[in-house]
């Protein structure tokens, strides 16, 4: 394994090779919004804190969440508060302690926070026309490896410590493997973001990655010069999509004004047109059940821990 000081120098190069990486600080922004009276009749109007992590979509998608939410505020009446943060654990502590009340998130922390404190399912993207997505594991297109098997030593880039696609689908390909990241590659950095990542990977800065398939498709379509400089060694089996969640005790009256802004946005021009931007089709109820196969890759790792 690589020392301290080697790891400071990979993720250094991350930073500075990979464009859009610019370690901005995370923000709150309060999206446009009409005039509203003064008085008590304004302090009555709360506003709707709804967070949209980093890993969700690429930088150059994030234009696109807010427009949507921009949207979603006009639907519901309430001013809503675009979140950012790049750390899933983050957003669920927020949800969990109530300074959210929505978040878009990966499969694996909504499992984790429906498990942790009850978060509960609001609804789910459906893209190129289901609401599933893969796991890719991708390298360099030049990159002689020809199977997972063959990343032995390798440097390899995860996303997010909680993430499906991007940390926990690979960790159990090696588990299977009687491996675990730290003993199979050689270096493994956390990027933080899925278009980092494949970034990283196009660039030569690491030898393989594991990221969100919508997100690698969604840059493939608008910035092929990217993904033409990388190949997908393998695809996993699909997964229940990252879903739009809501804390437990959610007042009922904005949980159902929320919910239904978001299942007939497709149904409205402009909503329609906006989810055409975000590669969305349309926003679909989800059961609970379709996260069962995120848990038994959970527990089956989980099994296999020493002292288990």
């Amino acid at each position: 394994m690589f020392g301290r000081s080697c790891r400071a120098l990979l993720i250094a190069a991350i930073s500075l090779l990979i464009a859009g990486c610019t370690g901005e600080e995370p923000e709150q922004i309060v999206l446009d919004s009409p005039p509203r009276p003064t008085g008590p009749a304004r302090e009555e109007r709360k506003r709707v804190r709804i967070a949209v992590g980093g890993m969700i979509t690429p930088k150059e998608g994030m234009g696109y969440y807010r427009d949507f939410l921009r949207y979603v505020q006009e639907k519901i009446g309430s001013d809503v508060e675009y979140v950012d943060r790049e750390g899933y654990a983050e957003i669920n502590e927020m949800l969990r302690s109530g300074q959210l009340e929505a978040a878009f998130v990966c499969s694996g922390p909504y499992v984790d926070g429906h498990r942790q404190f009850g978060l509960e399912l609001l609804a789910a993207p459906q893209a190129y026309g289901a609401a599933v997505y893969h796991s890719y594991i991708i390298v360099p297109k030049e990159s002689p490896v020809a199977s997972f098997a063959g990343l032995r030593g390798s440097r390899f880039a995860f996303t997010d410590p909680l993430s499906n696609s991007g940390k926990l689908v690979p960790t159990y390909m090696l588990a299977r493997m009687n491996e675990t990241p730290e003993t199979f590659f050689r270096e493994i950095i956390f990027t933080k973001s899925h278009d980092k990542s494949i970034k990283a990977v196009a660039q030569g800065v690491v030898d393989a990655a594991a990221v969100d398939s919508l997100i690698w498709e969604y840059l493939n379509a608008t910035a092929p010069e990217v993904t033409s400089r990388t190949r997908i060694l393998e695809k996993s089996p699909p997964y229940a999509i990252p879903p739009l969640v809501v804390p437990p005790g959610l007042d009922p009256e904005l949980k159902e004004k929320l919910k239904a802004a978001f299942l007939n946005a497709h149904d409205d021009p402009r909503g329609r047109e906006i989810l055409a931007k975000m590669r969305i089709d349309r926003f679909v109820v989800i059961d609970d059940r379709a996260y069962d196969s995120v848990r038994e890759m959970q527990d089956w790792i989980a099994k296999r821990q020493p002292g288990t």
